[in-house]
């Protein structure tokens, strides 16, 4: 699923990193998507082209604005 995104938007508490997957999915970005569990971390959400993964006030609020 990944791998359909065009981008990818992981949020860790404050910060928030970008990842492109027009060069493919990087183990990096598997790394920052997945929990402790094993599992997809939550929230995430496929909206269009774009996956967002984790919760950050600030990127929910510029995204859904």
């Amino acid at each position: 699923m990944l791998a359909a995104a065009e981008r990818v938007f992981v949020a860790k508490g404050r910060k928030t990193v970008v990842h492109e997957t027009a060069d493919g999915v990087s183990d990096e970005l598997i790394a920052a998507v997945m929990g402790r569990s094993g599992n997809l971390r939550a929230p995430a959400l496929k909206i269009g082209d774009v996956f967002l993964v984790g919760y950050n006030d600030e990127l929910y609020e510029d995204f859904f604005a």
